[in-house]
């Protein structure tokens, strides 16, 4: 989209038509662009330090987070598996 934009002259009206987004998006991808490149582009969104740069409680943290994460996963796979079978008892039942 931002090829397309910079190839027709910042054509911000034929961007938008042509991709369907709208102008506030495609001005500041173009702007990123021109600004970073291509790497200005890319979703950072989430990404944290590097393992090497992490001191030892901050790895902990991380460690920790991802435990509670499977954990919620996990208890939403038992509860659902409990409905499941609730469903599948009442169908026998009926």
């Amino acid at each position: 989209m931002v090829s397309y934009c910079i190839a027709n002259s910042k054509d911000y009206g034929k961007a938008i038509e042509r991709y369907g987004v709208s102008y506030q998006q495609i001005y500041g991808w173009v702007r990123k662009y021109e600004k970073d490149g291509a790497e200005g582009l890319s979703d950072r969104r989430g990404k944290g330090k590097d393992q090497a740069s992490m001191s030892e409680i901050e790895k902990l943290r991380a460690q920790l987070k991802l435990k509670e994460a499977e954990n919620r996963r996990l208890q939403m796979e038992n509860d659902l598996l409990k409905k499941l079978e609730e469903v599948e008892r009442r169908q026998g039942i009926d």
